[in-house]
């Protein structure tokens, strides 16, 4: 069996697209492609409405088959779909809609993330456009569930354009207004590609990886690369393990709750997470603001004490605690539910109080104490060891999910789940209580703001 994609951009087909068209005996499509070409008068007209239907149909065609679609179908497109049943189709693609629509608007576009939303969870889509400076976005109907994208990166003050039917007649490329002033809902014609701009970032560097700049060239960076108020900051060493419990990546969204200078914020946003810095000291706000533009990431800044601060707030695939609060730890697993959560603790008396809340919470616990001793100078060139102070690192996640391993003994055996399993019930309803009193005291004391 043949089959060939044929990409579409508006413009007149190629001739090795319209031979193919002309020989096949199925031709399979959207309406709008299938009205926009000559399809043979003999030929199966195949409209694409439920993808899996549509490809039990091409593959089963008995001769050539032709499959229509839009702009590069190699790229988010249905070449993938067709591979992973076996078929392996020739392709004649055209431009594509996100070519096409930084060509509208004149913008070069290889520092710009591309991103698919199209029958897609929005979670990770939103995270990803929002941490990065430039990004487009495939869209797909429901056109309600796009213009919660576009609403959400309006108030995060993002430029965005709304790119529509690309190629057509009809089409339009716009500047997207203010949700207060557009029904998110109304007036867009589908498809339509987004793209959005952070109005305060600068000119890129020059690139030599397209999109995402990928890992940074280093990461659990020294303390004096932060400005930060009496060395109250997460130490490097620390920050290493912290981070790598926490995960952060294109897509994730991180909070760090009781930020103080935003070091573990900021490192967040450096591998590409959209990263929450709550902070109630609004001279540290200050100080994680400025940390960011040093360190040329895009992080929200929200003044205010959990739960309350977190009103709101996107919500986060992994929690992040450095400060001494354990209410505003459980009111922010409360308000949360992060899949995964991360505490450094400088006091020993707190570590079994905070596993146990995590237990309460139904997460698997575990942690590790860090006491790393630096390399000091002495008088004529020999070293001795420096000593910090141990660190607690506490670390949460769903059980069987792999974040389980080294957890304290109380838990590792089977009287111990069990008690751990009362201990769940007892103290998700304590921490439930714990996130209420702390959200009453912080909007009593605070206000929340971005």
């Amino acid at each position: 069996m043949t089959v060939t994609v044929i990409g579409c951009d508006g413009s007149a087909l190629a001739p090795a697209a319209a031979a193919a068209l002309a020989g096949a005996s199925v031709v399979a499509g959207g309406r709008r492609h299938l009205a926009a070409v000559s399809v043979p008068p003999a030929a199966e007209r195949i409209v694409i409405r439920h993808l899996g239907t549509a490809l039990d149909a091409i593959c089963a065609a008995p001769g050539p088959a032709a499959v229509l679609a839009s702009g590069d179908p190699g790229f988010f497109g249905i070449v993938r779909a067709l591979r992973t049943r076996g078929v392996t189709p020739a392709v004649i693609p055209a431009v594509s809609s996100v070519a096409l629509a930084f060509a509208r608007l004149g913008l070069d576009w290889a520092d710009a993330l591309v991103l698919s939303a199209h029958g897609r969870d929005l979670r990770p889509v939103l995270a990803a456009a929002l941490a990065h400076p430039k990004a487009a976005i495939l869209t797909g109907p429901p056109e309600a569930t796009a213009g919660q994208l576009r609403s959400a990166l309006l108030a995060a003050g993002r430029t965005v354009y709304v790119a529509e039917r690309l190629g057509t007649p009809d089409e339009r490329v716009r500047v997207a207004e203010d949700p207060a002033a557009e029904d998110p809902a109304a007036d867009v014609r589908d498809p339509h590609v987004l793209i959005t701009i952070d109005p305060t970032a600068g000119p890129s560097p020059t690139r030599w990886l397209a999109g995402h700049q990928g890992a940074p060239a280093g990461w659990a960076l020294p303390e004096a690369d932060f400005e930060h108020r009496d060395s109250m900051i997460t130490k490097a060493e620390v920050r290493a393990l912290v981070l790598a419990r926490l995960g952060p990546g294109p897509g994730r969204t991180v909070w760090d709750v009781g930020a103080g200078s935003g070091s573990v914020a900021v490192e967040c946003a450096r591998f590409g997470a959209w990263a929450v810095a709550v902070e109630a000291d609004e001279r540290q706000c200050a100080r994680i603001r400025r940390n960011a533009a040093a360190h040329g990431v895009l992080l929200q800044v929200v003044a205010g004490r959990a739960p309350a601060a977190c009103a709101g707030l996107p919500a986060p695939d992994a929690v992040f605690a450095g400060g001494g609060d354990d209410d505003a730890l459980a009111g922010a697993v409360t308000a949360g539910q992060p899949a995964r959560v991360v505490v450094s603790l400088a006091s020993v008396d707190r570590v079994r109080g905070v596993c146990e809340m995590l237990a309460g919470f139904g997460y698997a616990v575990g942690g590790s104490q860090l006491q790393a001793s630096r390399l000091a100078g002495l008088p004529g060139g020999s070293f001795r060891l420096a000593a910090a102070n141990p660190v607690f690192v506490i670390w949460a996640g769903q059980p069987g999910a792999g974040d389980d391993r080294d957890r304290p003994d109380a838990t590792a055996t089977s009287e111990g789940r069990a008690a751990a399993g009362t201990r769940t019930r007892a103290r998700t309803r304590a921490g439930t209580r714990a996130g209420t009193r702390a959200g009453t005291r912080a909007g009593t004391r605070t206000g929340a703001g971005a």
